[in-house]
């Protein structure tokens, strides 16, 4: 055996496969001059990966590239390949071969072969056209045809051989499932640990669903993520789930706010929703929590924000028309394409399919603004596993992207009001929930609204009553009477019979005001009379003393005229 040539591979020279998520995975892609094995189950995916491969490198990387396949014809592979618009007749011309080396149906086998021949002829092939990439697709349809695992071995070998020698950047394509050759999983098993990356494709079906998962399973001198991953054959080819990693900021923090159509609600939350922001609203059915979303969606409209609507429990239409019985009118937004309305009870499949057209829809629509109504809708039927990891995507996306997120969640009726404990516990990863239930009394339901939490901001923590009105949406302070919360009727009958006893007690009040004012003015008029007669009494009292010293002042006079007189007649007698 000859020595290994592998040396330690830095990141600055791997190969992008140009798939999303997988050079996240890989931490930048594929080891470039080394061979990458990539097996899975029938439906997993393996030839578009290995197509979107040497497509990425002919386009955006200036590598061409040689697709060897040992199974299905070259026109056949372009005609599926065509739905995701790759353009591969263009690439065909200089970047691009393909080799068909799939066996005859009628191939008789005599003898022993080997792959010598085929890859002295690819390595022309790649010398002419300057190749620096190459498939061998289902390779495992060639590697049945000998005898042996010896023989299987020394082919392996052989092929990882030559594409060390030739400095190209291989990958290569098996098959591995419940119905593979035993031989078959014995030779690719050893060919894992001969080469330096391995990745395993996984397809199936979880309670009617189907599941596709990736998985690194080693990778020799560079770091990876060594989890399964979730991902999806969409319109564009593979796209892998990958949720960021720890350090990684994506989102733009910004202060703005926007507002959430309601603008006591705005006041509560201390002047609205944050920009970029992840918004939930919880509640039983009927809780008005589609109202709640559609008050913010033509809030943004009004504003002239790109906004788009996913509705999961009803048409478009049929959504627009409700929301225009409580004040909120958004056909008009829909008609001149502010507002995208988009009912996705047509999709179907995994979690990740939800997740993918609503990302492609919101990025063709250039939506600002982003209402899915109720998100809870992708925990059902088969994703419970998966959910959870779908809604930290949306919401990581959301917010790298910088639209306000608006999700409602719909509460099963017979559970507890504790959100937190569903499947999809989207409630730990908003940063503004908001929750609304019912409040049954004397045989009438009301509406509550209060905010559990909204990250980075101060927040009413009180309940408030939601009323729904051809004026759109109300919120009222929550009324209590004797130690009892009181909404509807009997909150109107209590408030009616206050006012009552406020109209009495006030009328009351000013009657005994008027009585007053009349003792006043008796009392008044009293106090003048006395006044007056006091002044008269004052008046004969100062007359009463005048006349009295005048008597005096006379009667002292008389006296002294008096011994006046008598003093004369003294003195005559004296000189007689």
């Amino acid at each position: 055996m000859k020595p290994t040539r592998a040396s330690p591979i830095r990141s600055d020279v791997k190969a992008s496969t140009g798939i999303k998520g997988l050079d996240e995975m890989t931490g930048g892609g594929l080891p470039r001059s080394r061979t990458t094995v990539l097996i899975g189950g029938p439906g997993s995916g393996k030839t578009i990966l290995a197509l979107q491969f040497l497509v990425h490198g002919a386009r955006a990387c200036g590598e061409p590239g040689i697709f060897v396949a040992f199974e299905e014809t070259a026109v056949r592979i372009v005609a599926n390949a065509d739905s995701f618009g790759w353009d591969l007749p263009a690439l065909q011309r200089k970047k691009l071969y393909f080799l068909e080396a799939q066996p005859g149906p009628d191939l008789v086998q005599s003898g022993t072969f080997d792959l010598s021949g085929m890859l002295a002829a690819l390595a022309a092939q790649a010398k002419e056209m300057g190749a620096k990439r190459i498939v061998f697709d289902a390779l495992d349809v060639v590697l049945a045809l000998l005898p042996d695992s010896v023989s299987r071995q020394r082919e392996l070998y052989r092929l990882h051989e030559w594409l060390l020698d030739q400095g190209l950047t291989g990958l290569i394509t098996g098959k591995a499932g419940a119905g593979s050759d035993c031989n078959e999983k014995q030779a690719f098993g050893f060919m894992q640990f001969m080469v330096d990356c391995s990745i395993i494709l996984n397809h199936s079906v979880v309670i009617g669903v189907s599941q596709r998962n990736i998985r690194v399973q080693k990778y020799r001198g560079s770091s990876f993520d060594e989890n399964e991953s979730p991902f999806l054959i969409g319109a564009a080819g593979l796209e892998v789930a990958v949720a960021r990693t720890l350090g990684e900021s994506h989102a733009n923090v910004t202060n703005e706010r926007v507002s959430s159509g309601v603008k006591r609600l705005d006041t509560m939350l201390g002047g609205g929703y944050y920009r970029g922001a992840s918004v939930l609203i919880t509640g039983f059915p009927g809780t008005a929590k589609t109202t709640l979303s559609g008050a913010f969606a033509e809030e943004a409209c009004r504003r002239g924000e790109r906004t788009m609507f996913v509705s999961f429990d009803s048409d478009g239409t049929e959504v627009v028309r409700n929301l225009a019985s409580v004040g909120i009118k958004l056909d008009r937004y829909v008609k001149n394409g502010t507002l995208r309305m988009v009912s996705a009870r047509t999709i179907t499949g995994s979690a990740e399919t939800y997740l993918v057209r609503i990302k492609t829809t919101a990025q063709e629509h250039r939506a600002r603004c982003l209402v899915i109504d109720p998100v809870s809708t992708i925990s059902k039927s088969g994703n419970e596993l998966t959910a959870h990891s779908v809604a930290e995507r949306l919401i990581d996306w959301s917010k790298a992207a910088g639209t306000t997120l608006v999700c409602t969640s719909l509460l099963d009726e017979m559970a507890s009001q504790d959100e937190g404990g569903s499947p999809l516990q989207i409630s730990t990863l908003a940063d503004t929930w908001i929750h609304l239930n019912y409040l049954v009394q004397a045989g009438e339901r009301n509406r509550g609204i209060s905010i559990i939490k909204s990250r980075g901001t101060a927040h009413s923590n009180q309940v408030r009553e939601l009323i729904l009105s051809n004026n759109g949406v109300e919120l009222a302070d929550i009324y209590t009477a004797g130690g009892e919360v009181l909404m509807g009727t009997m909150r109107w009958e209590k408030e009616s019979a206050e006012r009552v006893e406020a109209e009495v007690t006030e009328v009351a009040a000013k009657l005994k005001g008027v009585m007053l004012d009349a003792q006043e003015a008796e009392l008044e008029v009293r106090l003048k009379s006395l006044q007056t007669e006091l002044i008269a009494k004052q008046v004969e009292k100062a007359l009463l003393a005048r006349t009295t010293e005048s008597r005096e002042r006379e009667l002292s006079h008389g006296k002294t005229r008096l011994a006046e007189l008598r003093g004369a007649d003294a003195a005559v007698r004296v000189r007689k």
